[in-house]
């Protein structure tokens, strides 16, 4: 299966999670013995997140792999485009609503209880617990890449899927951990709107490639792609 929608999705995306995560990410706490140290329980903290959103991959590629036919996922691609565009044109009042729920709440109170222990003891052990605990926050973005995960081919494709999703969030979300000082607040509001005509963009290219209109790297012709896969080899002595 394809990675890079789903990278891409993550690399978009993560600026929307600048104005909604940033005040978590710009919280975690520095370190008391070195540049090092601070890169390093950073960089552990986003691969938690990672391994949080891979897991969920697994299990959705998992279960998906019962009910997906053979030549779905070019409709997966459209229906991607179509939820981010709905997505994008949902009252921004109606999306709060939505992420103010019980779940959300559950979980930012145990956030709560690991922030206190990195405030006390910065380990790393801590940093990827709590990363893994931030994954599970119940985001919009996040179940847009899951539902595309829903058209891997099993466990292992899912997990790459989402892990390709996660990877695409990492430098921006790894830059803003250690550059949070310097992101103010008029800066990530300028970011927060700029995103929606960026995740537009995206949506327009999930549609476009699910079409297979043959224009090269944008709308491939995945069909006439699989033929040639699929064309044994011709034996140059006969």
């Amino acid at each position: 299966m394809e990675l890079l929608p789903f990278f891409l999705i993550g690399l978009v995306g993560s600026l929307h999670c600048i104005g909604m995560c940033g005040p978590i990410i710009l919280a975690l706490p520095g370190s008391n013995n070195s540049n090092a140290s601070l890169f390093i329980g950073r960089a552990l903290y986003n691969l938690g997140r990672i391994l949080t959103y891979s897991l969920m991959g697994t299990i959705a590629g998992l279960f998906a792999n019962k009910f997906i036919l053979a030549g779905f996922q070019q409709y997966v691609s459209v229906g991607l485009g179509i939820v981010i565009i709905i997505y994008l044109l949902l009252p921004p009042k109606l999306k709060a609503k939505a992420a103010n729920n019980f779940i959300y709440n559950k979980i930012t109170s145990i956030m709560k209880i690991f922030y206190s222990q990195l405030n006390s003891n910065k380990s790393y052990f801590t940093f990827f617990v709590f990363g893994l605990i931030n994954g599970l926050l119940p985001c919009g973005l996040v179940y847009i890449a899951l539902i595309g995960s829903f058209s891997a081919n099993g466990a292992l494709n899912g997990f790459l899927a989402m892990f390709a999703f996660g990877l695409g969030t990492f430098p921006v979300m790894f830059i803003t951990s250690i550059l949070g000082k310097f992101i103010t607040l008029n800066i990530r509001k300028k970011i927060t709107k700029l995103v929606p005509y960026l995740s537009f963009l995206l949506a327009l290219l999930f549609i476009l490639r699910g079409l297979n209109l043959g224009i090269p790297y944008i709308s491939p012709d995945l069909e006439k792609m699989q033929i040639k896969t699929e064309e044994p080899v011709k034996d140059c002595c006969h």
